[in-house]
């Protein structure tokens, strides 16, 4: 067919990288931190934000934790790329799109950590500039990951009643994300749901081994 190639694994790669890359560099170069404005009413912003950790904002360990994160984010992409690109033709066309969305997501994330302390300066206060004389704000890998979706849909206080929580308030969905967050998000929770049409094969395999 003329356009199987939007479903092979190297285009949803480059198109997912793409998108990632170029929403960070116009947040980046466009807005300070902080900094947001409504897309759809009140329930979606494009909020700037950054962070040293994990997905979601998530953060993990200081200096030496961003960079064992770092490092750790690029042996676990460079073994995700190797059983994504070895996969047999024969291996579902589905799971080879959401290993490609959850390659694209880490490798988009990764490019964050490891070059843009290099190659922008800080956005506190200011809208950051891309290759700046005086250099940028972190060394390599040691880069913040731009966040800027804000889906704030609700909030509230929990009941009094409420185990843990009762009393506080709430926010539904506080975490700010980018792209290659919710790839890796879709391409995870993709998996588990057809995990059984996906490595059917497989199990079937492992039991006609037994018998």
């Amino acid at each position: 067919m003329k356009f199987r190639f939007l479903t092979h694994p190297l285009f949803i790669t480059f198109l997912v990288l793409f998108i990632d890359q170029a929403s960070k560099f116009w947040v980046k170069t466009n807005m300070m931190l902080s900094q947001e404005f409504p897309v759809l009413g009140n329930w979606f912003y494009i909020h700037f934000t950054e962070n040293r950790g994990m997905a979601f904002g998530m953060e993990f360990g200081g200096e030496y934790g961003k960079l064992a994160l770092s490092l750790f984010r690029i042996v676990a992409v460079s073994g995700i790329g190797y059983v994504l690109f070895t996969l047999p033709k024969t291996a579902p066309k589905g799971l080879k799109i959401c290993g490609a969305l959850v390659f694209a997501g880490a490798l988009g994330n990764i490019i964050d950590s490891a070059f843009y302390g290099v190659i922008f300066n800080e956005s506190f206060n200011q809208v950051a500039t891309f290759l700046p004389e005086e250099g940028g704000y972190a060394p390599f890998l040691h880069g913040w990951v731009v966040d800027m979706f804000w889906f704030p849909l609700m909030e509230g206080t929990f009941p009094e009643w409420f185990p843990i929580w009762g009393g506080e308030d709430f926010l539904f969905f506080r975490p700010v994300f980018n792209v290659a967050d919710a790839a890796i998000s879709v391409g995870i929770v993709l998996i588990f749901i057809f995990q059984k049409k996906f490595f059917k094969k497989e199990v079937v395999e492992v039991e006609e081994n037994n018998n």
